[in-house]
């Protein structure tokens, strides 16, 4: 497919990774139209060029508004949280998803990438797991609403006249991240950070203009039905992204501590500050992230999609240091 002079509708626009796949499809000479609930993340999108349709993706109306016209959809609207209400979380991630899809589909839209995750293999994976899983929703909402969606989503994919793609990404980070960048900064100029069990395993980073890259590979190979993992296909160390992540961010080293004795001390702090009315900096449950042990395989996307990272870690931090160094990262959490 050739992507030059398609008009392209991004869900999530506002947000970090919709935001760069904005900037990087207009580049490409593509009509970028976005779906964004808050006016002030519409504002940036709009300044790249992009027209933008405010409301949320669970409102049919404004889905079918946004759809009508587009060739393709890159749906990467979603609550991507430690914890909180499974309601919720399958209100948007599940019913918000399948509302953009019919939406879509009804408007004759051709193609659909859904930005999923690869947490859908839960916490405690094989080495090297490839798409066919096994799947885990470890009882977690966001785990388990994410591979809900993955489901719900297939079943409406009816290539030629409407093809579905799904990119489980890797943990994204770069400029304008908030879980892997922003916040462990945070914490960590606070000394309110440290990684578990003296940060073995691995952390599957993903530098978003890597994942970019892929959805465009898949977009324009039309491989429709198929899932791809994609992270940027390095075996990191929890201990050295997080090391490296306090040396471009100016702050100190952080510590290690046992996995069962960072839960512990998060729930007491979290009791703590319910009590008195304050939000929680960090939960409990955030340390089932950091601790996931195994690479993912992205032989599949490497293969069929000829996906091959443009951006390794040391390229990808220094880019990152580069933003940093321009950007008050507190605001963007208090946002």
């Amino acid at each position: 497919m050739n992507l030059s002079e398609k008009r392209l509708l991004i869900s999530g626009i506002g947000g970090p990774i919709g935001l760069r796949a904005a900037e990087l499809a207009i580049a490409k000479g593509i009509k970028v139209r976005g779906l964004e609930r808050s006016a002030d993340k519409a504002e940036a999108a709009q300044n790249l060029g992009a027209e933008v349709i405010l409301g949320s993706i669970t409102d049919s109306a404004i889905a079918q508004k946004a759809c009508q016209g587009v060739d393709i959809v890159l749906h990467t609207a979603a609550v991507a949280k430690e914890t909180g209400s499974l309601k919720y979380f399958r209100e948007i991630n599940v019913g918000g998803t399948v509302n953009i899809a019919k939406a879509a589909k009804s408007a004759g839209v051709k193609t659909l990438v859904h930005l999923s995750s690869v947490l859908v293999y839960g916490f405690k994976y094989p080495d090297r797991v490839t798409e066919s899983g096994p799947l885990s929703g470890e009882n977690n909402p966001f785990c388990q609403s994410t591979i809900e969606a993955e489901t719900a989503l297939f079943q409406l994919n009816s290539p030629p006249d409407f093809g579905i793609v799904i990119i489980r990404s890797g943990d994204v980070y770069g400029p304008g991240c908030i879980p892997w960048i922003v916040r462990p900064l945070l914490l960590m100029r606070q000394g309110l950070f440290a990684y578990a069990n003296d940060g073995r395993g691995v952390i599957n980073h993903l530098y978003i203009d890597n994942l970019i890259d892929a959805i465009f590979l898949a977009i324009a190979k039309q491989t429709y039905g198929e899932i791809f993992n994609i992270t940027d296909g390095e075996e990191t160390s929890w201990k050295e992204y997080f090391t490296r992540l306090a040396e471009i961010g100016d702050a100190p080293e952080p510590i290690s501590l046992p996995a069962s004795v960072l839960k512990s001390v998060l729930w007491q702090q979290n009791l703590a500050n319910k009590l008195l009315g304050k939000k929680n900096a960090i939960l409990p449950e955030s340390i089932d992230f950091v601790t996931r042990p195994y690479a993912y395989s992205i032989a599949k996307a490497q293969s069929i999609l000829s996906y091959q990272p443009k951006i390794n870690l040391e390229e990808g931090m220094r880019r990152t240091q580069e933003w940093l160094e321009q950007t008050n990262i507190q605001e963007l959490i208090e946002q």
